[in-house]
Formats: C-alpha cells, sequence, structure tokens
C-alpha cells in the first residue's frame, strides 16, 4: 500500500451533542467542521455516524430553512455550494439533517436558484451531454448502471435538464469542485436522501 493509499483510507467518524455543536459553532463562528451527517431529532442534534475520509470534508455551516423558504410543509433541500454540503429539512423542519457533497468545477457550471426533484432512479444510467463530450470527445455517448458509472448508486433529477443530486463511486470528489453540474454525495448518504426526498421535493441551490 502507498503513502497516498494509507491517506486516502483514513476514516474518521464524530459523534456531537447539541452543547458540543453549540461550543464549535461559536468557536468557528457558526461552522460545524464535522465529517458525517448532522442530524437533528427532536431537541438533541447528533452526528450519524458514517466512516468517511476527513481529508475531502469542507467545513459545514448550519442553515435555517426559514432563510430558504416560506413554509415547510414538504421535504426541503439546499445545496450550499461555498460550504460544499446539503441541507435537509423533513416536514416541519424537526428531521434535519447535512451531507457532505462534491460540487461544480466553477462558477460557469453552476446554476443557482430555485428547483425541485422531479425523477429518482436506483442504478441510474448515464448520457453525458453536448458540452461535456465537446470538452472531452473520450466520453462514451451512453453508460450502464455500474461501478463506473459516474451518478453512482441513487439520483435525485431535477427539473433543470441535466442537473441531479446523486451519488458517485470515486469518494475523492466529495469536499471538491469536482463536478459538471451536478451535485454529489457519498453511495452511501445518497441511499438515505433518497428514501427521505420524495418526488415534488423542494430545492434550492445557493
Amino acid at each position: 500500500m502507498t503513502a497516498n493509499e494509507a491517506n486516502g483510507r483514513d476514516m474518521a467518524a464524530t459523534s456531537y451533542t447539541r452543547r458540543r455543536l453549540l461550543a464549535a459553532g461559536a468557536a468557528l463562528t457558526g461552522a460545524l467542521a464535522a465529517p458525517g451527517v448532522l442530524r437533528a431529532q427532536g431537541s438533541e442534534p447528533a452526528l450519524q455516524e458514517f466512516e468517511l475520509p476527513t481529508r475531502n470534508i469542507s467545513s459545514f455551516r448550519s442553515h435555517d430553512w426559514r432563510d430558504h423558504f416560506k413554509t415547510i410543509d414538504k421535504p426541503s433541500m439546499v445545496a450550499d455550494t461555498v460550504s460544499r454540503s446539503l441541507h435537509y429539512w423533513g416536514i416541519g423542519g424537526d428531521d434535519y439533517r447535512i451531507y457532505p457533497t462534491s460540487v461544480p468545477r466553477n462558477d460557469a457550471l453552476t446554476r443557482r436558484g430555485y428547483t425541485e426533484v422531479v425523477r429518482k432512479k436506483i442504478g441510474p444510467s448515464w448520457t453525458p451531454t453536448v458540452n461535456m463530450r465537446a470538452e472531452d470527445p473520450s466520453l462514451p455517448t451512453f453508460m450502464p448502471a455500474g461501478p463506473e458509472n459516474p451518478l453512482g448508486s441513487h439520483a435525485l433529477y431535477l427539473s433543470w435538464p441535466a442537473y441531479l443530486i446523486h451519488g458517485t463511486h470515486d469518494t475523492r470528489k466529495i469536499g471538491r469542485r469536482s463536478s459538471s453540474g451536478c451535485i454529489g454525495l457519498y453511495n452511501e448518504m445518497i441511499a438515505e436522501l433518497y428514501e427521505l426526498a420524495p418526488i415534488g421535493t423542494r430545492v434550492r441551490l445557493i
């Protein structure tokens, strides 16, 4: 095993109580430097324990759904391309979760605003866009589901054509500017989000 491979396998998971989260937020000016998923269950948020490469995780910033939506009468999500995290709220806002993500490589590929989930797929296939193939002619015209597919294990399709929230088999991309416009999650986390977010879930990209 090389040194790089060893570093890539450095895994960690940390649990936070409400008191420790508040202390961390004060110390980091609202940033939550936590490798994993922040879950608010009732009044006691905790960090769901996923084993993740810590070198790929950016600092999280907590969000209040009222900053983005008038009501929370349906599941809603905010994808923050600055802190590279996706925020999920269940109906009523009690179920609050944060997932680390990959984000578009540059601003030209980034679309911001309001959209919604219009389709869901387990084992998505991938059809690169014309622009993708113009940039990289070696890309296939079509790729079926599988370990080489960049859409990972699950995909949520947005109302904007060719924009998705999806998984990735390449965990090195999470926490980085690495996509062609989509928001990427670890496969384990997109599988959880897939079950939480029905068609019609509101989404805001910022």
